[in-house]
């Protein structure tokens, strides 16, 4: 039996080709013991399925579902738990870098009850709405294909409405109607109400994922980089943090926020992560700098 999920403790570096970069990546952090969240990748293969008969391998559901579990009891959350929700970030990762040519979806597991278990764990209802506000943004554009433009515009109009600038001035109230606002636009433009199930949503992002492989912009890239285009994505399944820290990305060289950044530790910023006792070389070269080295920092 074909095996499609590989949990971030079974790989390794040397499995690019069907881990995809950032897998395999995560996957040799994890051996090497520095603090990457639980997680799990869907294979390559699994993605190749998935373009050429039009759906997932049937046996992915299952691998999936037994990868979950076990970050959960290790987390010690649930996904989309009402009271103390745990969330998921859906990420691309193929052999070689596209860097913005594929998808990613943020804050799986955020729904209309999930929501407040989030704004009581972190104790910022504030950072929980904007959440959420996010989640139902990215989901829409990303996963059913509706114009960004339509919630970049009601963006706009909230803000435009409260005499205010940025987004951060927008208050947790303002949030929750924009929120309903999103939810709205999808509605419209589906037909369907945004999934308010979990899994649906995992699931949903997974194949949306899959399917950024083919989009145009995907195939202009591999045909300037010389990429086959044969080769399809990994997808990571990464752990996020339930605090509005902000921590740097230890695959990636800009700071991000914990609650968006699934290949980051829910520690705050001014905590060095550790430096494990064995590190490649390659890793530690003159040209790398902290942001690309986050347990130097």
């Amino acid at each position: 039996m074909v095996k499609y999920v590989y949990d971030f403790s079974e790989g390794d570096k040397s499995m690019k080709d069907l881990l995809g970069g950032k897998g395999a990546n995560l996957a040799e952090m994890t051996k090497l013991g520095l603090p990457v969240p639980p997680g799990f990748t869907i294979t390559t293969e699994a993605c190749r399925v998935y373009l050429h008969d039009g759906k997932a391998p049937e046996s992915l559901d299952t691998e999936v579902t037994v990868a979950l579990r076990k970050v959960e009891e290790e987390m010690g959350r649930k996904l989309g738990d009402p009271k103390n929700p745990l969330l998921v970030s859906v990420r691309s990762g193929a052999k070689f870098s596209m860097p913005g040519m594929m998808e990613t979806v943020l804050n799986i597991g955020l729904n209309d009850e999930s929501v407040h278990g989030l704004a009581a764990v972190s104790g910022n209802e504030r950072f929980a709405w904007d959440s959420y506000r996010r989640l139902v943004q990215m989901f829409g554009k990303t996963v059913l294909d509706i114009e960004g433009d339509l919630f970049s515009d009601a963006l706009e109009n909230m803000k435009k409405e409260r005499g205010v600038k940025g987004d951060t001035e927008l208050t947790a109230e303002d949030l929750k109607g924009l929120v309903d606002i999103f939810k709205t636009i999808v509605y419209e433009q589906t037909g369907e109400e945004f999934p308010q199930d979990p899994r649906t949503q995992m699931d949903m992002a997974i194949e949306a994922v899959f399917r950024s492989w083919n989009t145009e912009r995907a195939r202009i890239y591999r045909r300037r980089e010389r990429i086959p285009h044969d080769l399809g994505t990994a997808v990571n399944i990464c752990t996020t943090s339930s605090k509005p820290t902000t921590v740097t990305c230890a695959t990636s060289n800009s700071p991000s926020s914990a609650a968006s950044c699934g290949c980051s530790r829910p520690v705050s910023a001014s905590v060095p992560l550790p430096l494990p006792s064995a590190l490649p070389s390659s890793w530690l070269t003159k040209s790398s700098s902290p942001a690309t080295r986050p347990w130097a920092a």
